[in-house]
């Protein structure tokens, strides 16, 4: 690599205290993620930092005081701070560190679950995004150790692995709903139609409640919405457009599949229709009442509503995190040779 002058590099940090810890805990088998397993996940990511040199971190700060004890306990070889904003222990604190990492942050490191990753997704731009499962019913956000993603946040931050090589623009869903207020909502992952009268818990705990949605992605190996198309056709996060379903009795619809729809929890539904949709392309409900859910969660009570609901193209950029450390180690980035300089990365 050549010689150019080297820029710091800065990176975001989101861990959001509050994923991980819904209703699911108790009725299925979601796995529990305390704040101690997050600090311990987070520490592993700002060593993972260290992969290259002069990297500043902005930390997301929370009312836990998690953030505080990461800034403290830093290691010495990095530059990090608390990002300057208010705390309000809510899904603003995310899109609001969004924001503000889309402005100053060349890379981007989240700790939560889908909601969290939706709300970076409303304000983060351009900026990689490496995403780390710590939440209840993930699709988006994938296990992985933390050393491993920080050094891929870094990786791509500085510049030593190109950043149209190591990503991909994720999709995203939208509902407009016409009815007593016209209103719209937004989804990373999954956008759902629910027969329910009232949003109430916020989970989606009985599958007989879904009449059908639209999905940015769809696989067998997910849990939730999207694991019912994906019993019956797989569509990559990368993939343009999405897939649209309606559900139906299972001994009433033309076709079945087994779907995980909480973690524990192997059901059988019934499929009256689905198609993969154009980005931009209506998949229609009229609902008398119901509640439409985003990315698992329920969100928007609605009544005498028509419902169109479409795959969108305009998500975040997200990292490949095995392909980008791979090619970093090719690179040489991880290689110590006695009397060797380090790579430069280039502008």
């Amino acid at each position: 690599m050549s010689g150019n002058r080297r820029r710091q590099t800065t990176v975001g940090l989101v861990v959001n205290p509050a994923a991980g810890r819904d209703i699911r805990r108790l009725t299925g088998g979601a796995s529990v993620s305390d704040n101690y397993a997050k600090r311990r996940t987070a520490e592993c990511v700002l060593e993972g930092l260290t992969v290259v040199d002069d990297v500043h971190v902005l930390v997301m700060p929370d009312s836990t005081g998690l953030a505080n004890k990461l800034v403290d306990d830093a290691p010495a070889d990095l530059d990090v701070e608390l990002l300057d904003t208010t705390v309000t222990a809510s899904g603003r604190d995310t899109r609001q560190a969004a924001e503000r990492f889309a402005e100053r942050a060349d890379a981007a490191v989240v700790l939560g679950g889908d909601g969290t990753n939706r709300d970076v997704a409303h304000g983060i731009g351009d900026v990689p995004v490496v995403s780390i499962s710590t939440g209840t019913n993930n699709v988006v956000p994938t296990p992985v150790d933390g050393t491993v993603a920080g050094a891929a946040a870094a990786l791509v931050g500085s510049g030593a692995v190109p950043v149209e090589e190591s990503t991909y623009r994720h999709g995203m869903v939208e509902a407009r709903v016409d009815g007593d207020e016209e209103k719209t909502v937004r989804g990373l992952a999954t956008l759902g139609v629910l027969d329910r009268p009232f949003v109430g818990t916020r989970a989606i705990l009985d599958p007989g409640d879904i009449v059908g949605g639209v999905v940015s992605r769809a696989s067998s190996t997910e849990i939730g919405l999207s694991g019912i198309p994906g019993g019956l056709l797989t569509h990559r996060p990368d993939d343009p457009g999405g897939v649209g379903f309606r559900l139906g009795p299972p001994a009433e619809s033309s076709r079945t599949v087994r779907a995980v729809t909480v973690p524990g929890v192997l059901s059988t539904v019934g499929v009256e229709d689905y198609r993969v949709l154009d980005d931009g392309e209506d998949f229609v409900f009229e609902m008398p009442r119901g509640v439409v859910s985003v990315d698992g969660e329920r969100e928007l009570a609605v009544r005498e509503a028509t419902i169109r609901v479409r795959p969108l193209a305009d998500g975040p950029r997200m990292v490949r995190i095995e392909d980008v450390v791979e090619r970093g180690a090719q690179e040489g980035w991880f290689r110590v040779d006695v009397g060797a300089v380090s790579p430069e990365r280039s502008e």
